[in-house]
This record gives structure tokens, C-alpha cells and sequence, in this order.
């Protein structure tokens, strides 16, 4: 026997009351002699015998439903082989966990693992009984807590668990045990049992982390554990990658994006389409022949830009069982045109290599809304940074403190930066005026430079390794052997800043050739090696104009262009403090948060925690503001659908003392043999609180009588001297 409140046992020591109060009662007799008792004394003695048996059979009755009040509140519990006599049902605390991942949404309409895995939910819930606590969280992205603790009622559960679906995120299967085993905590019941349903996928379960194991084997201490997997098909396709390749976005240009579809089934898939679409109207579109099981094919797009201004521009495929991957979505922000600054210290080879690397193209034409102008660094002070989309410091000795924080405004403002190092850059003033700055202009402090020249006297080449940045997308295209033709001799020994993120490096020592960071809505790179010829040759090779030109095509764009991932957070950056004191961001389903601008790092910035949809929100700085698009997608690691074969999770699972239920009747039958206990505290608190009604109506029976007695005694003293007399 076990009790869920055993400290509240002490109450029956409230036994002692009634019997104390029966004692008091006796103690407080009085008797009082007068000549006519001696006429009763024989009818008195006769009656109090059965007036001390109906007390001591009170007194029984308010002490036994005491005890059983008690012994209610204390919440017992039997194994059905003790006290089988004692009537009681089985009860549970019940936790249900939902695997939301979308991930489960495929399969057809009314057929997808997330509606297979609602009717699993109902044959448990036949097995609650009313009045039982039950908690249900839909695991995925955030975790949601549908119900929470909730005594149960069939209606009331049917209701909410109808709000209950898919979101567009993945799962974090270490967080599983954690969060189940929170609410179980929070349940008082005589015995607990959790459900953990899920589609098993092999990438999660089939290497599973020693934490895992760990929270799981600890959760089976606190309660009875089930999991129902819900195995699926593996085929599923995906476009995991939308990308601008090449292409300037500016009012009448043409842009190359580059969109990825991966094949995650096991089965070959033929003629893929993918569509390209533009503020949601089709402007190309592209077949695959074929994707082989586990590869990735990719496609180029082209989309032309008509108008200036932020466009929507999305890449997607159909006729797939899982929806949700199947769309890739990007901002771009187009412009009227784009004008380039390049500010040359040295004696005017830097300023005319970058030059012709920007303006290459491979047909010869000049391009008039695409414009790059050179000067001096002299010259700086007078140039109209407003008209200049991206600033090029080649070699610049020095700026002045005024001129810095001109430049700093200006990136910050959306704009972008390329600063080459050089023989005439004075690294100690650089690093003393930035230093002056909450935020350095520079992605890493400057050092002295550093000879880069292996041992035969041969400059160290260029590293093919490089990260999943935009910037590579054009080189990663190149043969290998152009980035070992590219040599470096000279470099500037840098030291990094936090924020900075490194783009290209030295094979080999893997010091840091270009560097990028981010500030307020603009983006800085910062080569740590020259524009000439004088540290390297990388002017002289394809490499140059390629890099150069991607970097404006990613400088001449905004923060907005960026996409996030479902879960991320979404943020406004502003240069000043605006006047408003909240932004808005408008959800894909039409929502409206309101969030406050707050102060950080020197900057204000709107931040939108957790990004809970997939499509196109839209930032504004205030209600009445116009709105920037920002494209949200979902993370397609979740895309490998794949789930763990059943021999396979048992081995996994081998140990832990988990009951498996692969079908419904596994599930009814796993439930029904788990109830070996029985609650049996309604029972005694029922038979208490008909002890003290049937007290309570034997005490008012036998006030009654005593009160009709009271009022016979009061008229027999006036009868006896009419007797005498007579």
C-alpha cells in the first residue's frame, strides 16, 4: 500500500477530538437531589444504559468517518494482489508528449504521421479516467504545452487537443526527457505514466547521446514509460539551398540564383520542376532529369528586376508528401543603381587593379547604372558618401577621427566597406582611433606584418577550404589548382574580433586572409594583404575579379536579404534612436507583434525572439511605416525523414525498461496490463461522508428525544403536591 499525501496521515490523530469531547461531556454531569427523585430513580438507571449506548455508538461513528476522511485525503493506493477486498479503480497521472517536428507532416491529408500520431492520443485517453491529471506538449521547435495538469474531462480534451499540429521546426530529442519529466513533477497521482509518440527518424535515433540515455533510464524511476513510433515512408524531397550566384541588384539587371534540391528518399526521382517566382508570379523555371537517392542537384535561375525596392523572390517544387521543405524564400533589395567608391593610398596601382577587376565582364560592355569611381584618400574628406553604396579603402595610411566616424554612420546606415592593408597603412594609428569607437570600424586590430614566403622562398597559397558564405559560392566553382597559383608573401598579423567572421585563409597556417563582420545594417570585410601586387598576386589571377564582384553584390544589399531559419530571431537595427518606442513585425499569418527597442552595444536594435513560422515577415519600425520583408525557412536538416527500423530502436532502447507499442492494440493491451494498482480514495472518502450523514441523523434523532423527555420532566414537579392534597 502506498499513500501520494502520507504526511497528511497525521490528521487521524484528530481521533482524540471527539473522544475528548465525549469525556468533557460526562465530566460536566451535575447532580441535584430533590424528594420526587425517588419516584424516577428506577426509570432513570433503565434509561441511561441506552442513552451511554447511543454515545459510545456517536462517538464510534464521528471517529471511524474521521479516519476514513482521512485516509481519503491521504490518497492510498493497492497492488491488486493486496487487500483485493478493498474496492478501488485504476488510476493514473498522465503525460502525453507529441513529437510536432514537420517532420510528421508527411504522408497525404488525413493520413500524415501527425494525424496517426492524434489517434494514439485517443486510445490512451480511453484508458483515463474522469478526474485523472493529464498534461499533453506537442514537442518541437520551442516545445508547447497544450495541457497542462488538467483534471479530465473527455469534452473539454477533445477540444483542445483539436488546436494541436505540426510546427515548422525540428526536435531536439535530448530536450525530450527533460520537459516530460517537468510536468510529471508537477502531477500529484498515486501512479504516473508517460507517452512519448514519435516517427523515430534514423539521423536522431540511431546514435542517440549518453545524456539521452541518461535522462531517459531517470524518467523510468518516476513513472511507467511508453513510446509509440510511428515509422513512415523515407522518400521526401527537398530544396535545402536558394542562393544569388552572380548578378548586381539594381533596377534593370538580372540576378542568377541558384537553387538546391536534395533527394532524401531511396528511390530515384525524375524530372523535378523547380519554379521560380517573383512577388508570386512564375518568371522561370528549370527541370531536373534526375536526383539520384541522397544527392543533390542544382539549378540556375534568372531573375530580372524590374523595379527598385525589396522583392520576394522564392524557388519551390510540388507533388511532394511533405510540403513543408518544398519552398525556398529570399529578399533581395533592389536599387536604382550602384555606385563604388574606391579610395586609393598608395601611388594608384591598388585603386587601378580593383577597378578593373569590378569592371570586368565577360562581354565587354560597360554597365551605367553600375558605376565605380577612384580617388585619392586625400580627396576622401569631399566625396558625397550618401551617393556610394560600398567604400574601398586600398592602402589607406590613416583616416582622422571625424572621417571614421563619418564612414562608421554610413555602414551602419546599410552600406558597405572593403579595406585592403598595404605598405602605407599605420597600423598603430588605425588601431588607437578605432579603439575610440563602442564598436571597432575593422573586423580584427592590426599588426605588424607578417612574412607569409614558405621555405623556398614561394608565397603560401590560398586554401580551397572555405566556409558556407555567399562570398565563395562564385570560387567554389574554380579548379583547385587556381587557388595554389594564388600566393601570398606578406600579410598583417591580426587579431580578430569576437564578432568577425573568417572567409578566406592560408593553406597550411590557416591565418586569415579576409575577414567580415557586421555593423548596424552594414557589413565590413577587411583583407589583411594588399590590392597589388606587392604582397601577392591575387590581382593577377581569375580569383580576383570574381571574389571582388561578389563582395559587392553582397555589400550592395541590405540586412534584410539575409534568411533566417525557423526558431531564429529577427532583428531592426537603427542608426539613431527612433522616435518610436516599439517595432512591429507582421507574422506570415498575418499577426502583429509589437516589440520594444532597446539600447545594445551602441545601437538601437527591435529584436523578434524566436521566429515561429516559415514564409515572409515583414519589420517595420513603426504601425504607420512602410514594411521590410525578411524571409524565414525551415531548417532542412528536419528533411531526412528516414525512420529507425523497429529491430533497431529495440537494440537502442535495450536496457531501459521502456514499453514499445507499435500499433493500437499493442498500446490498449501495454496500458491495460500497467494498471496493477488501484486507487481506492474516492471509496473511503464516500463511505466517510456517509458516516457522518448517518451520525449526523442519529444525533438529531436523539436531540429530539431528549428535548421531548426535558419538556415531560419540566411538567412532572407540578403534578406531585395535587397528589399529596388529594
Amino acid at each position: 500500500m502506498n499513500f501520494l499525501n502520507p504526511f497528511l496521515l497525521l490528521g487521524a490523530l484528530g481521533i482524540a477530538l471527539p473522544i475528548l469531547a465525549h469525556l468533557f461531556n460526562q465530566q460536566q454531569v451535575r447532580k441535584t437531589d430533590w424528594a420526587a427523585m425517588q419516584f424516577l430513580n428506577h426509570n432513570v438507571k433503565v434509561r441511561s444504559r441506552q442513552i451511554k449506548l447511543r454515545d459510545v455508538l456517536l462517538l464510534i461513528l464521528r471517529c471511524l468517518a474521521l479516519l476514513l476522511l482521512v485516509f481519503a485525503l491521504a490518497r492510498p493506493s493497492w497492488r491488486d494482489d493486496v487487500a483485493s477486498w478493498i474496492p478501488g479503480e485504476p488510476r493514473s497521472g498522465v503525460v502525453i508528449g507529441i513529437d510536432a517536428s514537420y517532420s510528421m507532416e508527411h504522408g497525404s491529408d488525413g493520413a500524415t504521421r501527425f494525424d496517426r500520431a492524434l489517434d494514439q492520443v485517443r486510445v490512451i485517453s480511453d484508458h483515463i479516467q474522469p478526474g485523472d491529471p493529464v498534461s499533453v506538449i506537442l514537442l518541437g521547435g520551442k516545445d508547447k504545452v497544450l495541457i497542462n495538469n488538467m483534471a479530465f474531462d473527455r469534452d473539454r480534451f477533445t477540444s483542445l487537443l483539436q488546436e494541436a499540429k505540426a510546427v515548422p521546426a525540428g526536435l531536439d530529442l535530448d530536450r525530450v526527457p527533460k520537459r516530460l519529466k517537468e510536468l510529471a513533477d508537477n502531477m500529484e497521482a498515486p501512479k504516473k505514466e508517460i507517452y512519448f509518440i514519435t516517427d523515430t527518424q534514423e539521423q536522431d535515433w540511431r546514435n542517440t547521446s549518453a545524456r539521452f540515455q541518461e535522462s531517459l533510464a531517470d524518467l523510468r524511476n518516476d513513472a511507467e514509460v511508453f513510446m509509440i513510433p510511428l515509422p513512415g515512408t523515407s522518400e521526401n524531397l527537398a530544396v535545402t539551398e536558394l542562393n544569388l550566384v552572380s548578378g548586381v541588384l539594381r533596377k534593370g539587371g538580372t540576378a542568377r540564383y541558384q537553387a538546391t534540391v536534395k533527394n532524401f528518399g531511396t528511390s530515384p526521382a525524375a524530372n523535378v520542376e523547380v519554379q521560380c517566382r517573383v512577388e508570386g508570379v512564375q518568371i522561370d523555371s528549370k527541370i531536373i532529369p534526375t536526383i539520384s537517392p541522397g544527392a543533390s542537384e542544382s539549378v540556375s535561375l534568372f531573375v530580372p528586376f524590374h523595379n527598385a525596392g525589396a522583392t520576394r523572390i522564392t524557388a519551390e517544387i510540388t507533388g511532394d508528401l511533405l510540403p513543408t521543405d518544398n519552398v525556398r524564400r529570399v529578399v533581395a533589395v533592389v536599387r536604382d543603381r550602384v555606385s563604388i567608391l574606391c579610395v586609393d593610398g598608395s601611388n594608384g596601382d591598388a585603386g587601378r587593379l580593383i577597378t578593373s577587376a569590378l569592371l570586368a565582364r565577360s562581354d565587354g560592355k560597360q554597365d551605367e547604372d553600375y558605376v565605380v569611381r577612384s580617388t585619392s584618400w586625400l580627396s576622401l574628406p569631399t566625396e558625397p558618401l550618401e551617393e556610394t553604396d560600398v567604400v574601398i579603402l586600398a592602402d589607406v595610411p590613416e583616416l582622422t577621427q571625424q572621417q571614421l566616424e563619418r564612414l562608421s554612420r554610413h555602414i551602419r546606415e546599410g552600406n558597405g566597406l572593403v579595406w585592403f592593408a598595404g605598405e602605407n597603412v599605420k597600423a598603430t594609428v588605425w588601431n588607437e582611433r578605432m579603439a575610440a569607437s563602442p564598436t571597432p570600424l575593422l573586423p580584427a586590430k592590426l599588426g605588424p606584418p607578417v612574412d607569409s614566403r614558405t621555405k623556398v622562398g614561394a608565397g603560401q597559397p590560398l586554401s580551397p577550404d572555405m566556409p558556407d558564405h555567399s562570398v565563395c559560392l562564385p570560387l567554389l566553382s574554380l579548379p583547385e589548382d587556381l587557388f595554389t597559383e594564388t600566393r601570398f608573401l606578406t600579410r598583417l598579423d591580426v587579431q580578430p574580433n569576437p564578432s568577425s567572421f573568417p572567409i578566406l585563409s592560408l593553406t597550411g597556417s590557416g591565418a586569415p586572409i579576409l575577414l567580415e563582420h557586421s555593423l548596424g545594417r552594414g557589413h565590413v570585410f577587411q583583407f589583411t594583404t594588399s590590392a597589388d601586387t606587392s604582397y601577392n598576386n591575387m590581382a593577377l589571377t581569375p580569383v580576383f575579379p570574381m571574389l571582388m564582384q561578389q563582395i559587392i553584390t553582397y555589400l550592395a544589399g541590405r540586412e534584410f536579404e539575409q534568411p533566417r531559419v525557423v526558431g531564429d530571431s529577427l532583428s531592426l537595427t537603427y542608426v539613431e534612436q527612433p522616435d518610436a518606442s516599439d517595432a512591429v513585425f507582421d507574422t506570415p499569418s498575418e499577426e502583429t507583434i509589437t516589440v520594444p527597442v532597446q539600447e545594445h552595444r551602441g545601437q538601437f536594435v527591435a529584436m523578434l525572439e524566436n521566429a515561429k513560422e516559415a514564409g515572409f515577415y515583414e519589420a517595420k519600425v513603426s504601425v504607420q511605416a512602410p514594411g521590410m520583408p525578411v524571409a524565414v525557412n525551415v531548417d532542412p536538416t528536419e528533411s531526412n525523414i528516414a525512420s529507425l527500423a523497429a529491430a533497431d530502436l529495440n537494440t537502442n532502447l535495450e536496457g531501459l525498461d521502456i514499453t514499445l507499442a507499435h500499433s493500437e492494440a499493442e498500446l490498449a493491451a501495454a496500458i491495460e496490463s500497467s494498471r496493477t494498482g488501484r486507487s481506492s480514495w474516492r471509496q473511503f472518502m464516500i463511505a466517510g461522508i456517509i458516516l457522518l450523514l448517518l451520525e449526523s441523523l442519529l444525533a438529531d434523532r436523539l436531540r429530539s428525544r431528549k428535548q421531548k423527555r426535558s419538556k415531560q420532566a419540566a411538567a412532572t414537579p407540578e403534578s406531585h403536591p395535587t397528589a399529596q392534597d388529594a
